[in-house]
């Protein structure tokens, strides 16, 4: 392996199936300098002539090491291929240089080298949900085409082109489709710069070619689902009366309160200790529970189901113990530092279907919003997600590891749902929620320093069976403009609690009840 990854395609054969490769993955490593391998299917020749972009893979390497969206051991490379192999076909008045930067360092390496070379513009795919790469190019002033590799890389690229966004970056074009070709158009805006349209010329040509491939606005009516929700002033009765426990850390910090929640942070060795201390007889029952209503049990040993069971009991424990209703915990963290030895995701799901709260990756401000909305709707629960905004079905899909089965409250129906193993690393015990179509939602984040409550709404109509990234994908038509959901990741972050049941009303009470305002994304 050499120094430098940039190649220009060559082999002009056939694009292979998109199903086919997103199936495929194995196991590779950084190399010792930190950048990635060329495979053979870069050519090792410069551009001559034509336009010559550059198509730069934003990824941590070919065959991902580290558990990350899409998966650990995901293999990247079929996907590249295809990727490029349609570039290619679909766009024949370019010539592409290829590339893979895990980071700014590497891609200034590459913007220097391309100094020589006279490149008209880039391509930047985010493979990967953090990788920053694509600010690097974009500074650059050359115009670039953002793309996201869907269930990949939507995290940083949602985040990152918001900020592209906020800040009226004009050399920034984005393509959010799942269709390659989609992707092809795009790329042939790049005809605009050459006929003295300039980058924001070609920016809106992008924009276009988004918003032409983007489907009309289907039927909003749904299912008639009234909620009944409290009033905005025995809401913020009742949540005088709840409790958050967020767990991180080795030791315990201050208390806070957010919307008049008190907030108490808790070290990891306490849930450690009562997991450690869980009535195993008790645990199997549970995990015997979950085995008999899931609809499927893959790659989960018993082992593992009934170590989660424990984990469960254990988080009720510690809540009855501190007379908390609601528990988050740093899943992540705590189970790779060794910390906690069970992922909660199926407590978080129990507790959930019971009218209590469990909560992700210690998000503080998500877990408020769900105690605040579950508060207000009697018992709804919430479904914490990082979503994921496809164009190509004018589709918002809410992504997670966790979900409830109850979406209409504890004593509502129950839907089908399966125990997997965390998608991110294929490790414990995590589910899939198959959640009912036609229904109207609510995503919400209530953020007490902005004072403010964000707000959107989606029609549920699908649920995602991608192998790549999280297990539940719940999928929903926005209401509303599509093209205004991208504005808002930067400064939200990722994360959506989403309710079933049109909250808009109830939610613009709670925020005058409390003095905030309500931002509506959509």
């Amino acid at each position: 392996m050499t120094n430098s990854d940039e190649r220009l395609s060559g082999c002009a054969c056939c694009p292979m199936n998109r199903r086919k490769f997103l199936a495929q993955g194995g196991m590779a490593a950084l190399s010792a300098v930190g950048l990635l391998t060329s495979p053979g299917w870069l050519a090792s020749a410069e551009p001559k002539g034509k336009l010559r972009i550059h198509v730069i893979y934003a990824l941590h390497a070919e065959v991902q090491p580290i558990p990350d969206w899409p998966n650990k051991g995901y293999d990247f490379r079929p996907a590249m291929e295809t990727i490029s192999n349609a570039l290619r076909a679909g766009c024949t008045k370019c010539e592409f240089v290829t590339s893979m930067a895990a980071g700014a360092d590497q891609t200034k390496k590459i913007l220097k080298k391309d100094k020589a070379r006279k490149i008209d513009g880039y391509v930047v795919v985010q493979m990967n949900c953090w990788n920053e790469v694509v600010q690097t190019i974009a500074a650059s002033g050359k115009p670039v085409l953002y793309a996201d590799f869907q269930f990949a890389g939507s995290g940083g690229f949602l985040v990152y082109m918001a900020a592209f966004l906020r800040k009226n970056t004009p050399n920034i074009g984005f393509m959010a489709s799942s269709k390659l070709d989609d992707l092809v158009e795009a790329v042939n805006c790049f005809e605009v710069i050459k006929k003295g349209g300039g980058v924001s010329g070609f920016a809106e040509a992008t924009r276009r070619i988004r918003v032409a491939g983007t489907p009309k606005s289907g039927s909003l009516a749904g299912v008639i689902d009234n909620v009944p929700c409290l009033s905005s002033g025995e809401c913020l009765r009742r949540l005088k009366e709840s409790r958050i426990l967020a767990v991180s850390g080795k030791d315990a910090k201050p208390s806070e309160e957010i919307m008049g929640i008190p907030v108490d942070y808790i070290p990891f060795s306490e849930v450690n200790d009562a997991w450690a201390k869980a009535d195993k007889d008790e645990a199997k029952r549970v995990a015997d529970m979950w085995q008999k209503n899931a609809r499927l049990v893959e790659g989960v040993p018993r082992e593992t189901l009934e170590s989660s069971a424990a984990m469960y009991l254990a988080q009720k424990a510690v809540m009855k113990n501190r007379n908390a209703n609601a528990i988050t915990i740093n899943c992540l963290g705590g189970f790779y530092d060794g910390h906690i030895h069970a992922y909660p995701c199926l407590g978080f799901h129990q507790l959930l279907n019971e009218g209590l709260i469990g909560a992700c990756e210690c998000d503080v401000r998500s877990t408020a919003t769900m105690v605040a909305f579950t508060t207000l709707t009697q018992g709804r629960p919430g479904y914490i997600s990082d979503p994921v905004i496809g164009t190509a079905k004018r589709q918002i899909i809410y992504s997670h590891c966790v979900a409830h089965n109850r979406p209409f409250g504890p004593e509502g129906p129950a839907t089908p749902f399966e125990i997997l193993t965390h998608s991110e690393d294929r490790q414990g015990a995590s589910v899939r929620s198959i959640l009912p179509a036609g229904y109207m939602t609510t995503s919400l984040e209530c953020d007490k320093a902005k004072k403010e409550i964000l707000l959107h709404r989606a029609m549920t109509v699908d649920n995602d069976p991608d192998d790549r990234a999280c297990r539940t994908k719940l999928c929903a038509e926005p209401v509303g403009d599509i093209e205004r959901l991208f504005t808002q990741w930067d400064k939200w972050g990722w994360h959506r609690v989403t309710y079933y049941g049109d909250l808009k009303e109830p939610a613009y009470g709670l925020a005058d009840a409390l003095g905030w305002k309500v931002v509506e994304e959509a």
